[in-house]
């Protein structure tokens, strides 16, 4: 009776279910002015403050950064924005008091990108932090911080990130940012679920603007939503981001072109380009992932000198359908099938080509969903899968796990989002057999303030014996992973937050787990 409760309690997560370029900049000379310097296409004046979203940088490479803000002076009502196009004034500079500048320019926020703007910055000098700020008119942002990769063939002593997901407005205040912002780090990767698409939900400490979100109008507005906290806005502003979705971008579960919902093929279409559009004119994504209808290139690398190389994967976009009608039950063959991809074939060969070349002392796999087998039922004989993780994708986890050990790509480490929760497994080329080889390490951060109901932990725990490549596991607490690598270790410290139903915390580490250099599989400090 319990199993089949916890399963219906969780399976409520994993039911079944020709473009303008105006809003890039130019990059500019190197020169050491200021604002009064630089010449107005036009003058334009807003209702309020256009640069209500914050700011943002991302996609760091060493002598390039992206930069991102959007002029929304009525964030919820659709920006608040003319349809003209508006002038945006930027400028980089090596001081945080923004006195010595070193590049400018100006970029045209366009009404077809929500008056958003991407301006990738070039001829930066490599593993540096500047600064940056815009101007619209009178306006003018706050100041932000950002910082460029070393140069590949670079050696690097010690390299800092933090890893978040599943930021859920409705359950409760996003306490982790505030956390995050204030830590020493060169870099943070967002791993998805950076809205949530359903409408109002009572019970949690603030709600949904709309009912569940379909249109373009509707995803801009939520988005625009989320980016009004001042945390997220804060941890946006202290370092360069490298993201990638989930499926709450879109919605629950949705996998490629297959919607959750009972919608037609093509209403789905449409809505997932709504999706796609409105999620690039809010990330600091380059032109590299400009939306195109209903695809969008997400899937990314970035090295980081020799210490680490980043393979950012989207799971969703070019996944086939979960199989076995998805949810979390016993596996049936369709989870076993040879042609059945989590990453679709052209990204799984680009994943492969990526490794076996990789120079980089870490070779970090980012991803969305749980990767590692955990049989979620203790009982001898008995058996219950998450089908929506790699679980449901048995032949494609093999493929990759089968070549990782194959081709032995230096310490390879996945991170991973998702389920809500905090897992560190031994990555196995058989889960079924505990002496079976580990070929790498999976570390699965908690959500910054998406919810695992306290019903679902102690089947969870009850299950840990039955799954010993499994080394540790807490879903109480929300809040980020913070790692640091060295030459001979990775160290990820699992931070949390006191609370996420009032708009402050404080912050502590809950666990920290090493990886050694050459060894595989991760240590509790």
């Amino acid at each position: 009776m319990e199993r089949f409760q916890f399963a219906r309690l969780l399976s409520t997560k994993y039911k079944r279910r020709g473009f303008l370029i105006g809003a890039f900049g130019v990059t500019g000379s190197i020169i050491a002015s200021q604002w009064t310097h630089t010449r107005a296409i036009a003058q334009p004046s807003f209702s309020a403050y256009p640069f209500s979203l914050g700011i943002a940088s991302g996609d760091p490479l060493p002598d390039s950064v992206v930069l991102w803000t959007r002029l929304a002076p009525e964030p919820l009502n659709g920006g608040g924005m003319p349809s003209v196009n508006v002038p945006v004034q930027w400028q980089v500079a090596l001081d945080e008091n923004m006195k010595n500048v070193v590049q400018r320019g100006t970029a045209i926020a366009t009404p077809e990108f929500a008056h958003s703007v991407h301006v990738e910055v070039g001829g930066l000098q490599p593993e540096r932090w500047y600064w940056y700020q815009f101007k619209a008119g009178n306006e003018v942002s706050n100041i932000g911080r950002t910082r460029t990769a070393p140069a590949r063939d670079t050696r690097v002593a010690q390299f800092r990130f933090g890893f978040v997901n599943c930021q859920d407005w409705q359950n409760g205040y996003y306490t982790a940012y505030q956390g995050l912002a204030k830590e020493d780090l060169d870099l943070v990767v967002h791993l998805g679920d950076y809205i949530y698409e359903y409408g109002p939900q009572s019970g949690g400490p603030r709600q949904h603007n709309s009912p569940e979100i379909v249109t373009l109008a509707d995803y801009r507005n939520r988005h625009a939503l989320y980016k009004t906290d001042s945390n997220l806005q804060a941890a946006h502003a202290a370092f360069p981001w490298i993201v990638t979705w989930d499926d709450h971008e879109v919605e629950n579960n949705y996998a490629g072109l297959i919607p959750e919902e009972n919608q037609s093929q093509q209403e789905f279409v449409t809505r997932r380009a709504n999706a796609y559009q409105a999620y690039y004119e809010h990330m600091p994504l380059r032109r590299l992932s400009l939306p195109r209808g209903s695809d969008l290139q997400l899937y990314r690398r970035f090295t980081f000198g020799n210490i680490a190389e980043f393979n950012v994967l989207d799971t969703r976009q070019y996944r086939t359908d979960q199989p076995c009608d998805d949810g979390l039950k016993p596996r049936c063959s369709q989870a076993f099938d040879s042609n059945a991809t989590m990453t679709g074939t052209k990204q799984e060969q680009w994943l492969f080509r990526g490794l076996s070349k990789s120079q980089a002392r870490w070779n970090v796999i980012a991803q969305q969903t749980m990767i590692a087998q955990y049989d979620f039922d203790a009982r001898p004989d008995q058996e219950l899968f998450n089908l929506d993780q790699w679980d449901g994708y048995v032949a494609a986890r093999n493929r990759l796990l089968k070549f990782v050990q194959q081709q032995q790509p230096s310490n390879p480490v996945v991170i991973t989002g998702d389920i809500h929760s905090s897992w560190v497994h031994d990555l196995k080329t058989d889960f079924n057999d505990p002496n079976s080889p580990t070929v790498a390490t999976e570390f699965v951060g908690t959500s910054i303030s998406s919810d695992f109901p306290e019903t679902f932990i102690p089947p969870v725990v009850a299950a840990l014996s039955a799954n010993p490549h499994t080394k540790f596991f807490d879903a109480k607490n929300r809040g980020y992973v913070r790692c640091h690598l060295t030459q001979n270790t990775w160290q990820s410290d699992y931070r949390i937050v006191s609370t996420i139903r009032e708009p402050n915390a404080s912050v502590s580490t809950l666990g920290s787990f090493v990886v050694q250099n050459g060894r595989p599989g991760a240590e509790q400090i």
